[in-house]
């Protein structure tokens, strides 16, 4: 028997793969390649170096990021404009969990067309004379540079903390809404896992952006 999927029901599953697939695993990278600031510039130029190296890279970035990016961007502020919060009457926290999503989301609309131009592409007159991705060789001085700037440092704060939640938070959504995660106590658990790893998460971003501005991160100097 033939199973008739509605265009709304399959975009909004695409929008949540997406979601983790590309672009959650990507964030997971992105932290990753950051967080070798903590060992000095020599190891952040040279992780962007080799990321750089990668055959076929524009191909890569335009088809496993910037494609998935822009589509789950666009989509889920459709999702977010089509929404009728209803958090004064029912106060729970699932629905004050999803205005917070669409929030973040919002917020990662414009945080990341930031960051692209900013550090990706360096199109923004007077912050960065040149994007990391063409100069690797001095792409820990570009970025230490930005940071350097109180306002252009809150910012990133604040993109990074929309970032974990909006990862942290999707993933117990994605496991919801695909069935990998079944009855009240498994999503009880599985919200607590969710919440620690957003925790580890944010505590890693944050210490990598530090690094940037202070030699080892924010336990520089003890360990």
């Amino acid at each position: 028997m033939a199973i008739h999927l509605s265009r709304t029901f399959v975009l909004r599953k695409l929008h949540q793969l997406s979601g983790i697939v590309p672009l959650g695993i990507f964030v997971l990278e992105h932290f990753y390649t950051n967080s070798k600031a903590i060992n000095g510039a020599g190891a952040f130029n040279e992780a962007v170096k080799d990321l750089q190296a990668i055959p076929y890279i524009l191909f890569v970035e335009i088809g496993g990021i910037f494609i998935p990016l822009i589509y789950h961007a666009v989509y889920g502020l459709v999702i977010t404009m089509e929404a009728r919060p209803n958090n004064l009457n029912y106060p729970y926290p699932r629905n004050w969990f999803y205005l917070i999503q669409r929030t973040t989301g919002v917020i990662l609309f414009f945080f990341i067309a930031f960051h692209l131009l900013h550090f990706r592409f360096g199109l923004i007159p007077g912050l960065n004379p040149t994007s990391v991705a063409h100069r690797p060789d001095i792409a820990f001085e570009i970025v230490s540079r930005g940071f350097s700037s109180v306002p252009i440092f809150l910012v990133y704060m604040v993109g990074i903390t929309a970032t974990v939640w909006h990862l942290a938070n999707g993933v117990w959504l994605f496991m919801v809404d695909w069935g990998i995660t079944i009855g009240e106590r498994a999503q009880r658990l599985t919200g607590y896992a969710c919440i620690g790893f957003g925790i580890f998460l944010l505590l890693v971003g944050i210490n990598a952006a530090v690094a940037f501005i202070r030699p080892g991160g924010l336990l520089g100097g003890i360990l």
